[in-house]
């Protein structure tokens, strides 16, 4: 019998477990990487269905507390900065999550892996997307509405999201809380978009919850660290984090 849903043996409990502090660490270093790691991690021991499922809780409370670390006013003035950004990624999002079920997981992950490492390997050779000091609502909108569909799908939302707010030259501190508002109401629509798809459900709820404590604790810990580093550095975290993760699903799409 299953300790949780699709997790058969204490050993892979263990280690879910460790891959969620882990991306806690992650994420409370430069702001994202928790589903990219989550997904990829669980992804190599349960099913891809499993592995979703797991991250929507941790995914929601990382980034509620991500957002308002710096208090309400600030994470309120976020929202209306990128309003059109939220609006379009949110209707994406819904629509997508009801596909999750549908399209083949090793695809899936396929297709996101070469986007990330897309994104890194463009801002590597120096090529970088240049936008104005705030972008306007249609850009603001097609950026939100790829967000959005990658994120209906597995649950990661982050690459489209740091290459804008990377592109705006966005100050360290100010692009941890944008990005933790846009992720957090973004994962607010994944669990709204997942009960109605079926994947986020009375047998896969428990190991969701249950990942939540490790991942929060990975989330402090990653915050002592980032307080510590400089912008330069932490640019540099964003793209290491942003190549291993894409390497990563590349190499898990390419599996099956």
């Amino acid at each position: 019998m299953d300790l949780f849903f699709g997790i058969p043996s204490p050993g892979i409990l263990v280690f879910a477990f460790a891959i969620s502090m882990l991306a806690g660490v992650i994420k409370g270093v430069v702001g994202f990487g928790l589903p990219t790691v989550l997904i990829s991690g669980l992804g190599s021991v349960v099913s891809a269905e499993v592995a979703l499922a797991g991250l929507i809780l941790p995914t929601l409370a990382t980034n509620g507390w991500q957002a308002l670390r710096q208090g309400v006013p600030a994470a309120i003035e976020s929202v209306r900065k990128f309003k059109a950004f939220l609006a379009t990624g949110f209707v994406v999002m819904m629509i997508s999550a009801q596909m999750a079920s549908v399209v083949p997981g090793h695809v899936l992950l396929l297709a996101i892996g070469v986007l990330v490492t897309l994104i890194v390997a463009l801002q590597l050779i120096g090529v970088q997307l240049k936008l104005p000091g705030h972008p306007g609502a249609q850009m603001q909108a097609s950026i939100g509405g790829v967000t959005g569909f990658m994120g209906g799908l597995s649950g990661i939302w982050g690459p489209p999201t740091v290459a804008m707010l990377t592109a705006l030259n966005t100050e360290k501190k100010d692009q941890i809380r944008i990005q933790g508002v846009i992720y957090g109401l973004g994962s607010v629509t994944l669990v709204a978009g997942h009960l109605a798809s079926g994947v986020l459900r009375a047998e896969t709820v428990p190991l969701s919850l249950a990942l939540i404590p490790t991942a929060v604790l990975g989330l402090a810990i990653g915050f002592r660290i980032q307080d510590r580093i400089d912008h330069a550095m932490f640019r540099k975290a964003t793209l290491a984090v942003l190549l291993i993760g894409g390497l990563n699903l590349i190499r898990r799409g390419m599996v099956g």
